[in-house]
Formats: structure tokens, sequence, C-alpha cells
């Protein structure tokens, strides 16, 4: 019994020396990581499974990109689309997944610098060819676009959204979401939109309204690994009608899955 008792004693130690090496490992890797990154940091492959090949991302790529996961979701509504639109391109997790199933991408963001990681990312994941890739103002080139789904992934004005108990639509960079909203569908009623878990969703229903008839709408909790972590909407085609159960939202099809 004494021998047993001291095998299992040694077994233990064993254990916690080994998940100790672990946790060194991961600091030691992690001192080149700032502070602020370094929780997205230890989540890497959330964000790109294939991160280990050359993904790269700038500060504020690891925690605006949408977890790899939910960016599969996005891209499955649209598959067989003609030509999806990412407005707020960031370093490309979306487009990615959006040029894996469409037709074809068009890729959009203010930043060059984000322009070429999401370039660079593409070309990791082999859908380079699949995505137009334009430096650009999305408000500025909203006239000249066109396309049959638009995604729509603005700003979130960083992780200080988690502390506000209800985020508003007014708080989206760089104008408001509804704003943001009007401009979209003179391009095509058919959007998504991916917008924080604590967002207010009573204004996020009223957006359908902003179409005469108004659009059809489905709104999405998305997690992963269990953890909830952002809310998607879908308008017009982009909404599935048959899942959940409808509500009635002022003549529009409403529907709620979180």
């Amino acid at each position: 019994m004494r021998r047993w008792r001291k095998k299992r004693r040694i077994f233990k130690s064993k254990v916690r020396i080994k998940a100790k090496k672990r946790v060194l490992k991961e600091e030691k890797i992690t001192r080149g990581v700032s502070p602020l990154v370094e929780k997205y940091w230890l989540q890497r492959y959330d964000l790109f499974w294939r991160y280990d090949e050359g993904i790269k991302l700038d500060e504020e790529g690891w925690f605006s990109v949408t977890p790899e996961e939910i960016a599969v979701g996005h891209a499955q509504r649209c598959t067989g689309a003609g030509v999806v639109i990412d407005c707020f391109a960031g370093v490309g997790g979306n487009a990615i997944q959006f040029a894996r199933v469409c037709d074809h991408v068009v890729a959009i963001d203010i930043d060059p610098e984000k322009v070429a990681l999401a370039m660079n990312n593409a070309k990791v994941y082999g859908v380079e060819d699949h995505i137009d890739f334009i430096v650009g103002d999305f408000f500025q080139l909203a006239p000249s676009l066109k396309g049959d789904v638009l995604f729509l992934s603005p700003p979130w004005g960083g992780p200080s959204y988690k502390m506000t108990k209800k985020f508003t639509l007014d708080s989206l960079k760089p104008k408001d979401g509804h704003s943001l909203f009007q401009v979209a569908q003179k391009i095509t009623p058919h959007i998504i939109m991916y917008l924080p878990r604590n967002v207010d969703l009573l204004e996020v229903e009223q957006l359908s309204w902003l179409s005469s008839p108004p659009l059809d709408i489905e709104i999405e909790g998305n997690t992963v690994r269990g953890h909830f972590k952002a809310i998607t909407v879908y308008f017009g085609d982009a909404a599935i009608t048959q899942l959940c159960l409808p509500q009635t939202l002022s003549g529009a099809a409403c529907k709620v899955c979180i």
C-alpha cells in the first residue's frame, strides 16, 4: 500500500512538472507579443487553423478577425453566389472563406497594410486568384460597387466594446450602423452583418424596416468552443426563413437563433 501511494505521488509530481513546462513554453513564446494580443495569440488556431503555415496579422487584426469556424458558417450561406463584397476585409479571415465557396470576392479595406496581410493570408489558403483586393474607403467606393451579397463587419471600437452593457449601432466605426446599412442596401438587399454579442437586438431588427417592403431577417448567435462570441445578422435571401420560429416584425419575417 505504501509503495502504491509513493508511486502515485511520483506520477502526480511528473504530471505537474509537465504542465509547468508547457506553461513556461507558452510564456516564452508570447514574450514577443503585446499584452493586448497575448490572449488572442493563445487562440490563434481558432482564428486561422493554418496559422503555422505563414499567416500574418497586425495588432488590430488579432482582436478583429472573425474566428475561422464562424467565417466558414458565413461563407456557407453564400455557397454558389456570384460576387461577394467584404466591405471591411481587415486581414482577410472572411474573404478567404467566401473565396472557397463563391465565384468571386471583392475585399475592401482602407488600410494598405491590412490589405497586404490579407493578400498574404489568402495565398496561404490558395484562394488569392478568387479575390480582388482593393485599398479604399467603402463609403466612397459604394456607388460603383456591384455584387450579389454584401458582408459588413465594421470596426467595433476595439476590445473595450465588451465593457458596454448594450452595444448600440451608433458605436460602430467609421459611421453608425444605420448609415452603413442604408449605403449597403443600395448595392444589394442580401446583406450579412457581423456584430458584437452585446449588440442591441431591437436596433438590429429595426434595420430591416429601412427597406420597403421590410427585408427578411435572421439573427444568429455565434459560438466557438462553447463560448458566445458574436452575433451575425442575415438580411434578404441570406436569411434562412425555415430556421427557428418566425416572429412578426412589421411585415418582415424574423428569426432569432441565439
